[in-house]
């Protein structure tokens, strides 16, 4: 099995969230990370789904995802050729002894610190999901007390768009799994 990212714009409407989570879910593909937001376009979203699955499963998927009337397009993202992002936010317990050393850390990952108390700091990080893991491996003997991190993020790099791709007299759908 392998990791794969899908750019999959889709009409700005409700219940096309639960549409697309379905169609993963009948198939018994568990999603490793789900973002959804809005586009440059009002009426258009951008859905960025990772799964672990194999090639052939993905593909038929990508089939099935493209029969919903509502999605636009279906673009698989190469982690070498996209920029890919998370955010994290991590409540580590630390007292004064040790505030300085995680201080530290938080500089090391380029990350802030946005709530200090007495016996705890909260951690804000951004970056692909290897340098969070590393981060919170560092940060774990210290005691992690709390923690959420969103979906990833993922744009194709250069100056070309998913939007470019799409014919805009045409219902024909990018695809590419």
């Amino acid at each position: 099995m392998s990791r794969h990212t899908l750019s999959v714009l889709v009409e700005n409407r409700p219940g096309v969230l639960a549409r697309v989570a379905g169609l993963f879910s009948r198939r018994s593909f568990n999603i490793d990370s789900l973002a959804v937001g809005p586009t440059e376009d009002p009426d258009v979203s951008r859905m960025t789904i990772v799964i672990n699955v194999d090639t052939a499963p993905l593909e038929q998927v990508c089939k099935q995802l493209d029969k919903l009337i509502e999605v636009i397009s279906i673009v698989e993202l190469d982690a070498a050729d996209s920029v890919q992002r998370e955010l994290l936010l991590v409540k580590v317990a630390v007292g004064p002894a040790d505030r300085s050393q995680v201080l530290e850390a938080v500089q090391l990952f380029r990350a802030k610190v946005v709530d200090v108390a007495p016996d705890a700091v909260t951690i804000e990080a951004t970056g692909n999901p290897d340098k969070l893991d590393a981060m919170l491996r560092l940060l774990e003997p210290y005691g992690i007390r709390e923690l959420v991190q969103s979906g990833l993020v993922a744009l194709g790099r250069g100056a070309r768009t998913v939007a470019e791709e799409i014919p805009s007299t045409s219902t024909v759908r990018l695809k590419s799994a």
